[in-house]
């Protein structure tokens, strides 16, 4: 069963960072593009950052050059950097594979942003 446990959420001032993980049982991710996505209520998910099978990368433009998603296939990990964070960050993220024709989602972690 495809499983994923995130962390690393929060409550952060403007300017400042976080580093979202979340760790995935049930599959190996390095076979599978990888997705994060951010919600915030009354709005749909959307995605912000994804990554290949092959490790390329592609970002909404509200986050281009301050987010990072990389991924560890040894710790079967994906991370989401998130860097010179703002007040319209403040969401929860969710990470996300679909597995088999299936999607999956992380239980979500709340990033604040404020000061």
């Amino acid at each position: 069963q495809v499983q994923f446990v995130e962390s690393g959420g929060g409550l952060v001032q403007p300017g400042g960072s976080l580093r979202l993980s979340c760790g995935a049982s049930g599959f190996a991710l390095s076979d599978y593009p990888l997705s994060w996505y951010h919600q915030v209520p009354g709005k749909e998910r959307e995605r912000v950052a994804r990554i290949s099978s092959r490790g390329s990368t592609t970002y909404v433009d509200s986050v281009k050059g301050r987010f990072t998603i990389s991924r560890d296939n040894s710790k079967n990990t994906v991370y989401l950097q998130m860097n010179s964070l703002k007040p319209e960050d403040t969401a929860k993220y969710y990470c996300h594979v679909r597995w088999q024709g299936n999607d999956y989602w992380g239980q979500g972690t709340q990033v604040t942003v404020s000061s």
